[in-house]
């Protein structure tokens, strides 16, 4: 008797081709936040550089054999995208409710990924990034619509609860359930990384959503932006340098956890 879709789909996950490239994801997604995390620190303390993921992957463009980096890293963020997507399909839990906040979860991460993969093979072929412009346009998208304001305020108010929600695994340190920690010294600086980088990274993102919801109140798409926009709004506080040097630090942290992540994440199978 032919296999159900669902079983047909948890049987892939113990494909160990599929295992390991979701796990090469990891390793991709860390190479990209360390490298986003030093143009971060560079531009805190008075470089210009592109601080978001295309600014990361035309960094990694510029180095030998870049093309082929860049192609290696859209397959593995690909293949952990497909394997977020997989398990959004599977569905695991205790309950309905359970298994459907486990589907959404698992969905918004496996367009995350695949959405940086497409950024990482559009700069492989040679695509200029247009920084936050494209959030701007899209931002101006939305506020032609009808009701456009209420909606971009939505989103803002996703993102920013995104961020918060980083903030607060980070602090927690929650993400421990999703990774076969190590003993010793080297488990407890992985744990250390692991919370510095979610807190970082919630604060950029609940930035980034304070951004477009400004841009909502205002009906101005100039307000709004990513990454990118987020960084220059917190280098124009008072803490100015630090707080960026901060965030860039802790996006390295980021960074380096979710590479280590690669080898002790728990892979559900």
């Amino acid at each position: 008797m032919p296999s159900s879709p669902r079983s047909a789909a948890a049987s892939a996950q113990s494909s160990s081709a599929f295992r390991t490239l979701a796990r090469a994801g990891f390793v991709a997604n860390g190479l990209v936040h360390v490298l986003l995390g030093a143009l971060v620190v560079t531009v805190a303390f008075g470089g210009d550089e592109q601080t978001d993921q295309s600014g990361a992957f035309e960094a990694i463009s510029a180095a030998p054999f870049g093309a082929v980096l860049l192609w290696a890293c859209a397959v593995a963020l690909w293949a952990l995208g497909a394997w977020r997507a997989v398990e959004a399909f599977v569905a695991r839990g205790t309950s309905g409710a359970d298994r459907a906040k486990r589907a959404v979860k698992e969905g918004a991460q496996a367009v995350s990924f695949l959405a940086v993969g497409g950024i990482a093979a559009s700069v492989a072929l040679g695509a200029r990034s247009q920084g936050d412009q494209s959030a701007q346009n899209a931002s101006s998208n939305v506020l032609s619509l009808p009701g456009g304001p209420f909606l971009l305020g939505a989103v803002g108010i996703v993102v920013a609860a995104v961020g918060v929600g980083f903030v607060v695994i980070g602090a927690r340190r929650s993400f421990r359930k999703k990774i076969a920690t190590p003993g010793g010294t080297f488990g407890t600086a992985l744990i250390a990384l692991g919370t510095v980088g979610y807190i970082a990274k919630g604060i950029a993102l609940a930035t980034v959503g304070i951004l477009v919801v400004v841009a909502a109140v205002t009906v101005d798409p100039s307000a709004s932006g990513g990454l990118d926009a987020a960084v220059s709004a917190l280098l124009q506080t008072p803490a100015g340098p630090w707080l960026g040097a901060a965030v860039g630090i802790g996006f390295i942290a980021y960074g380096l956890f979710t590479v280590l992540r690669a080898k002790y994440a728990r892979l559900e199978a």
